[in-house]
Formats: C-alpha cells, structure tokens, sequence
C-alpha cells in the first residue's frame, strides 16, 4: 500500500510570498554570514571596541570578562566567517581588526535603495508644511 503524504499546512503560503530577484537573492544569500554575525550583542561588542583600533585576542577577551576565552574566540571565529574580522598572526599574538566591507555592502544593498524614496517623502512633507504655514 502507498503511504499516505501528510498535508503541508503551510503549502498555501509558498504562492503569496513573492520570489526574490536574482540581485536580491544572490547579494542576500552572499550576506546571510555577516546578519548572522550582527544579530548577536556580543559580536556588536566586539567590533565596536575593533572600530577603535585592532586589538590582540587577549585584550578583547580582557574586554568581555563575563566570557570565557573560549566564548570570545568562537565569537570572533562567527566575525571571522562574516569577514567582518581580519586576523593576523604577530610571533605568538592574533591581531585582531575590523573591516568595514561586508557592513558598507549591507548598507549599499539596504539602505541607499530606499534613500531616494524617504528624500522624496521628507521635501514633501517639508512642502506641505510650508504652504500649510
């Protein structure tokens, strides 16, 4: 006898949620690592003490007492895949130091589509107003 495939309850949703383009698709999956990353307070944190200037792993771990010095490691690691976090070897030390490109790619894929549009929506509002006024 054939088994009997159980319903798919969500089976209904596939046909309202539209397809991405091939733009949207291939910079969003490229970019998942690096929101994976941001999406956690401790990475934040780390690159916010790396935005003033790169840092051994010892002193961020000096930074971030409520972690082990394995948390932080596996937290750069996470930084690392996003390559938001360039590291290099100096004797015995790792230097950690941030870089921006993933995050500028981010902004450029989010934001600077829809800064026309809200530019547009404040002159207006400005507009409005004035005339009002």
């Amino acid at each position: 006898m054939a088994r009997k495939r159980p319903e798919n309850k969500r089976a209904g949703l596939r046909s309202v949620v539209p397809r991405a383009d091939s733009r949207t698709a291939s910079s969003g999956d490229a970019l998942a690592p690096v929101w994976k990353a941001l999406s956690d307070p401790t990475r934040r944190a780390i690159l916010d003490l790396l935005r003033d200037g790169a840092r051994t792993t010892t002193e961020i771990v000096e930074r971030f007492p409520q972690l082990t010095r394995f948390g932080v490691m596996k937290h750069l690691d996470v930084l690392r895949e996003a390559s938001l976090v360039i590291t290099h070897a100096q004797g015995r030390e790792r230097i950690n130091a941030i870089n921006a490109v993933p995050i500028r790619q981010i902004y450029e894929r989010w934001i600077t589509p829809f800064a026309g549009m809200w530019a547009t929506q404040l002159l207006s509002l400005k507009r409005d107003i004035e005339t009002d006024a």
